[in-house]
């Protein structure tokens, strides 16, 4: 049986917030990962007959970061980092895609962090689709991945380790774990 094939997937489609998690990794001292997500956001895209014309936007509050720590949490809505109070929400907007294969695509966009705006790709698989769930709907799974220098997007602060290296990692990487539905 062939798998999910992402050219079937034309239309409009929201995210579902409750079956989403936009999450986020980098690492803490050098020796451990420290993984957060956001709890707020919303997010919908159109994929029309040609799939590089993909459109979409993801819209996410910063202050719903969830590190499970709140002293962690409540820094990076800080100044230091996400500057909530200035800046309250994180957006990303596709701009277009390139089908890799039947169920992957690298989806190009401009991600807003902090006022600053520098473009990404995400490298997204098709987990699954099905034309009808349990209530009606057409519903399909995605998973999305990159990694980004955060202090390209203005998230500067850290500490000198005495022994050497940073408290806080350069690099960000962003693990989405998307369902969506089928509007329309």
């Amino acid at each position: 049986m062939p798998g999910p094939d992402l050219r079937q997937l034309k239309g409009k489609w929201v995210f579902d917030p409750a079956h989403t998690r936009l999450g986020f990794s980098t690492k803490h001292m050098m020796v451990s990962t420290v993984r957060g997500h956001f709890t707020d956001f919303d997010g919908a895209f159109n994929i029309p007959d040609d799939p590089s014309e993909v459109e979409g936007k993801v819209t996410i509050r910063a202050a719903s970061v969830d590190t499970g720590n709140e002293d962690r949490d409540n820094h990076l809505r800080s100044n230091d980092f996400f500057a909530m109070d200035e800046y309250p929400e994180i957006t990303f907007e596709a701009t277009g895609a390139e089908l890799v294969s039947e169920d992957k695509a690298r989806v190009h966009g401009n991600l807003t962090v902090r006022g600053v705006t520098r473009p990404v790709t995400l490298d997204v698989v098709l987990e699954g689709h099905t034309p009808k769930d349990a209530f009606g709907n057409e519903r399909a799974g995605f998973s999305a991945t990159t990694t980004l220098d955060r202090e390209s997007f203005g998230l500067k602060w850290n500490k000198a380790l005495e022994g050497g290296g940073w408290l806080v990692g350069k690099d960000v990487k962003l693990e989405l774990d998307i369902a969506a539905v089928k509007q329309g």
